[in-house]
């Protein structure tokens, strides 16, 4: 018997170690083709074509060791229009407080166009000059450098929500635009629900600053959503989707360690909003004009945070 069974477990051991060899083939075959759809994806978001004017926007800023700011703009691009940035966020981080401040810009805000030499509605730079034109804008009104910028067609970007599935917000007041309806409280959101509920504007009582709150919602929705296990099945699928809706200046190197300090940071993030500015109608269109006091106390907020002498 002791003959018959040796033979037996030799074959049950190599089909064992057969399977267990097969599945680490199998998923170091599917980490490599995953990373190389990570490499494929980064590249296309660096891709600087888009920008035009034959500018390239390059930071020597070293993420992990020095203060830097980032430009997050949410483009909303529909057909025959050139686009126009729906939502602009600064966002300014510093590694040695472990500190990130966060700033809304009001889209209807009447500024200066830096390089087109006209005042107009901030959200109106982008289509003037793109993104290089938005950027020097944005350091016009605030006094600080722009070091990053991440741009997101907002339409293609919320594709991602229907790879990660469904996502939840809690929403903070009844709203409804045509045949959408969004009630008080927690509500799920597919990529399109998700698309309405981040342009409702009228229908909403605070107007623009209600969006940008419930645009900063979606994005915490959709970064917690995307820290689940069950993601890493569907990697392929989302960078898919960033590589066509994302554009960034962020090189390789820098990614790495965003994903190092990331986890050192506070995740409390101190959230900045202009709230002194009045609403103007100039020439038939509505403004948004700052409080310049207000505006210089930001400015000297983000500047401080920036370690940036005044």
């Amino acid at each position: 018997m002791k003959k018959r069974t040796k033979p037996k477990m030799r074959t049950w051991k190599k089909v064992v170690l057969f399977l267990i060899s097969l599945l680490l083939i199998s998923i170091a075959s599917y980490g490599g083709y995953t990373y190389y759809s990570f490499q494929k994806a980064v590249e296309k978001m660096q891709s600087q074509e888009h920008l035009g004017h034959n500018e390239e926007i390059v930071s020597e800023k070293l993420p992990h060791i020095e203060p830097f700011s980032v430009l997050l703009l949410g483009i909303d691009e529909r057909e025959h229009d050139s686009g126009r940035t729906d939502t602009m966020i600064v966002v300014t981080v510093n590694p040695d407080l472990k500190s990130v401040k966060m700033l809304s810009i009001p889209r209807d805000a009447r500024v200066e166009i830096v390089g087109n030499n006209t005042v107009e509605k901030i959200n109106h730079a982008y289509a003037r000059g793109g993104i290089p034109m938005t950027i020097a804008t944005v350091e016009n009104i605030l006094n600080i450098p722009i070091d990053y910028y991440v741009a997101v067609n907002m339409e293609g970007f919320l594709q991602i929500i229907d790879v990660l599935g469904n996502v939840t917000v809690n929403n903070d007041i009844d709203l409804s635009h045509r045949q959408y309806t969004f009630p008080k409280g927690e509500v799920s959101l597919n990529g399109e629900e998700a698309l309405v509920f981040t342009r409702i504007r009228y229908e909403d009582p605070r107007g623009d600053f209600g969006r940008q709150l419930r645009q900063k919602q979606l994005i915490e929705a959709i970064a917690t959503k995307a820290t689940s296990p069950s993601t890493l099945l569907k990697l392929n699928d989302i960078f898919d989707v960033l590589g066509d809706n994302v554009q960034m200046n962020f090189p390789m190197n820098n990614l790495y360690q965003l994903q190092k300090l990331y986890s050192n940071l506070d995740k409390n993030i101190d959230q900045l909003q202009f709230e002194k500015g009045d609403g103007q109608r100039i020439d038939t269109l509505w403004y948004y004009i700052f409080d310049e006091q207000e505006l210089m106390d930001i400015s000297n907020n983000l500047q401080l945070h920036l370690e940036i002498e005044q």
